[in-house]
């Protein structure tokens, strides 16, 4: 089996804590009352790109409702990206830089319930990523054809180092965003949402594409390259779904072959999630010059058409070798990242564990649920525990790599804890139902589950997300009775655990005190279910 080194569990750092923060961290991650008091509507873009000077220039047309009366509004953008203009109602404002924020002085009054709009008029050489996708910014590259091969994603530096945006996960532009790209008349640019028209001149074409749902700012992506289309439709729970598929010419025999699991994609993950989020935005595959990322109906693809992680198994066990990885991974977010989303990037957590877990559904749904089961305990062998999955509220610093692997293994055991995969499974159609185009925090959401399961889970939360210390559930056996208790949990870390004694399943709930079992004889053999994310220790008594 190939083994291989896997870099996507390093996407987020892995040493957090002893770093200081400084204002321009404060400025990124946090509501600062010049953002608080306008909520972020829409966004019409307009840019050209410029692919021998690898720049862009345009325009974004930004509305917004007020909720309170402000004459400063926050705007984002980063360097070396300029500003060269900002207008309302055709009146030029002066603005303020400070880091990657420019504090915008309005001068038309804001009437608390009213629409207003500024239009940013920008340009610039954006960032280019030397690592993509882990290393943020543009990609500019030739196919072998020896065409522009152009694509961007900025989940870790932001929407703002490439256009004027609000820059903060807890607010999306509610009626999402329309976006025209100008490039060469021999390419296509390809954007999030649907197509809604061309024009096109001797030297240039223009692509316009609409967004009509919330959108998440890293989401908005554009790719550029010499294009070739085909496309289906999913009968899925809420009708009719366009899917639509843009890649290298060269590649297309192949695409058609490797995106057959798009199908049985939405089939697994609306069976287990509920409905596709985006039907009105349609769902698209975009092949791209690096490995792939969740955008907004825009999942950018580059895992080489095979199955695996690049050919790899990232569970070391055979069953990661089922499935497309990025076709698989990357579209889960479009339920956890993209309707669901972070309301502070600390709690990414929510994005890469459920999605992380969306794979071991996949596996559940089509091949079995041992299938899944040695999938998520192959993986788990890709924790550290070096730093907590939580990372620091309110300066734009993500949790630990750990997000991926750990936050799947927390929600595989709290899958153990409820033990009814039909309950399970409501909780996760609930989920996806009550907080459907939301920002939602890690406390809401841990407050919703134990709602919903009745389960006092505090303990559960904090032990996994907080610490790094794996719960150990030790034993020890004498004389036909199991002594048993947890070590290295939090004080109200009280979940039941589920053990096997001979053939028998038994349900224990231990604490941090020894409590005894009697046990059915002298020479019983005893193990915990492997499922649980729990150290299992047998000492001599």
């Amino acid at each position: 089996m190939k083994k291989i080194f896997i870099p996507l569990l390093l996407l987020v750092p892995l040493t957090l804590f002893s770093q200081e923060y400084s204002r321009k961290d404060s400025l990124r991650g946090s509501i600062t009352v010049e953002r608080e008091w306008w909520d972020l509507l829409h966004y019409e873009m307009d840019i050209t790109v410029d692919i021998e000077k690898k720049s862009i220039s345009g325009k974004n047309s930004i509305s917004y409702k007020v909720l309170d009366e402000m004459s400063v509004l926050h705007l984002d953008l980063q360097d070396p990206m300029k500003i060269k203009s900002i207008t309302q109602d055709g009146e030029f404002l002066v603005y303020k830089k400070e880091y990657s924020a420019y504090f915008v002085k309005l001068v038309k009054p804001q009437r608390p319930g009213s629409v207003e709009e500024i239009e940013v008029v920008f340009e610039g050489i954006p960032p280019e990523s030397s690592n993509p996708p882990w290393d943020g910014g543009f990609v500019w590259r030739k196919d072998k054809n020896k065409n522009p091969f152009i694509a961007n994603a900025n989940q870790l530096i932001g929407s703002s180092s490439w256009f004027p945006s609000k820059d903060i996960p807890y607010d999306e532009p509610d009626n999402g965003v329309r976006f025209k790209i100008t490039v060469p008349s021999t390419l296509t640019a390809v954007a999030n949402g649907r197509l809604i028209k061309e024009e096109k001149t001797d030297q240039s074409i223009s692509f316009t594409w609409e967004v009509v749902n919330p959108i998440n700012g890293y989401g908005i992506n554009m790719n550029i390259a010499d294009y070739v289309h085909f496309s289906e439709t999913y009968a899925g729970e809420k009708g009719e779904l366009d899917l639509d598929y843009y890649v290298l010419s060269y590649n297309l025999k192949k695409a058609k072959k490797q995106f057959k699991q798009v199908p049985k994609m939405l089939e697994a993950f609306e069976y287990w999630f509920g409905p596709y989020p985006f039907y009105e935005d349609s769902f698209k595959l975009v092949e791209t010059p690096y490995l792939g990322m969740e955008h907004q109906s825009s999942v950018t693809y580059g895992n080489k058409y095979e199955n695996g992680y690049l050919g790899g198994d990232l569970s070391l066990t055979g069953q990661g070798l089922k499935f497309d990885f990025i076709i698989i991974h990357e579209s889960g977010h479009e339920w956890f990242a993209n309707s669901l989303t972070n309301f502070d990037v600390a709690d990414m957590w929510i994005h890469e564990g459920f999605t992380t877990y969306s794979e071991v559904l996949y596996l559940d749904y089509h091949f079995g649920t041992e299938a899944g089961n040695e999938y998520l305990i192959g993986f788990r062998d890709r924790i550290t525990n070096n730093s907590p999955v939580t990372g620091i509220y309110k300066v734009n610093q993500r949790g630990s790599g750990d997000m991926y692997p750990k936050g799947a293994a927390m929600i595989h055991t709290l899958r153990q804890v409820i033990d009814d995969d039909e309950k399970f499974r409501s909780l996760l159609r609930d989920i996806n139902k009550d907080f459907y185009h939301q920002t939602l925090s890690s406390k809401q959401l841990e407050s919703y589950i134990m709602d919903k399961t009745s389960l006092e889970l505090r303990g559960f939360f904090d032990q996994y997300l907080k610490t790094t210390d794996v719960p150990m559930l030790q034993c020890k056996i004498k004389n036909g009775e199991m002594s048993y208790r947890f070590k290295n949990t939090v004080d109200n870390f009280n979940i039941p655990v589920k053990m096997k004694i001979d053939n028998k399943e038994i349900w224990i709930r231990p604490r941090k005190e020894w409590q005894k079992y009697t046990l059915p004889q002298p020479d019983s053999k005893v193990n915990m279910d492997p499922n649980f994310y729990i150290d299992f220790n047998k000492v001599k008594a």
